[in-house]
């Protein structure tokens, strides 16, 4: 994990990541989700996946706030951890 950056990973992080790590199938990833997120934090999450895609694909800020609905505060911080984040995104998005 990158050290600069403001997250703090704990013990309780590691639990779920290793948690997410022991499912196996788009239905396990569903019914996980479903049941430890609220609608509006998968809604959330799947409007990050996808404007970390169109940014993938060079789409701009503006095109991708139309199609998406994203702010444009959402959309600039997903493109900087697309640059300067972790390497999810990218992990993901290959």
């Amino acid at each position: 994990m990158k050290t600069d950056t403001k997250q703090t990973y704990t013990d309780e992080m590691g639990v779920l990541y290793e948690a997410i790590s022991r499912l196996s199938t788009k239905e396990d990833c569903r019914a996980f989700f479903e049941d430890i997120c609220s609608v509006k934090e998968l809604h959330a999450m799947a409007q990050r996946l996808q404007v970390a895609a169109m940014l993938n694909e060079g789409k701009s800020f503006n095109s991708i706030s139309e199609e998406t609905g994203a702010s444009t505060a959402t959309i600039s911080r997903v493109s900087r951890c697309l640059s300067n984040g972790s390497g999810g995104y990218k992990k993901v998005l290959d």
